[in-house]
């Protein structure tokens, strides 16, 4: 017998106290399961972060690049302005890229 037991459930027949156990255990695990129930991600949040870093991570690492060219050639602004727009056209077509595909596909 478990210690935590009531007089009133040891007075119970074997079968009620079992199926009260059972019960209570069911209740306690769904207590539980929902307490360390873990939020689902927003695929729409995954889409939007993509197309964010793409626009914004494209034109800065061209312009780090073309910044890095400068230097090596001593030809400053040319290759900074050119990589820059060269980053941006590739952000655009990464995130029309990303925007025709369905939000469950792919990583």
């Amino acid at each position: 017998m478990a210690t935590d037991e009531t007089e009133e459930d040891r007075k119970l027949p074997p079968d009620v106290r079992l199926d009260s156990l059972e019960r209570r255990l069911e209740r306690v695990q769904q207590q539980e399961a929902e307490r360390t129930r873990k939020a689902q991600p927003n695929p729409t949040n995954r889409i939007w972060q993509q197309m964010f870093s793409h626009l914004v991570g494209a034109p800065a690492g061209g312009g780090i690049i073309g910044w890095g060219l400068d230097s090596v050639f001593g030809t400053f602004p040319t290759f900074f302005l050119l990589m820059l727009f060269v980053g941006f056209g590739v952000g655009v077509v990464n995130v029309m890229r990303i925007s025709k595909t369905p939000p469950g596909a792919g990583s």
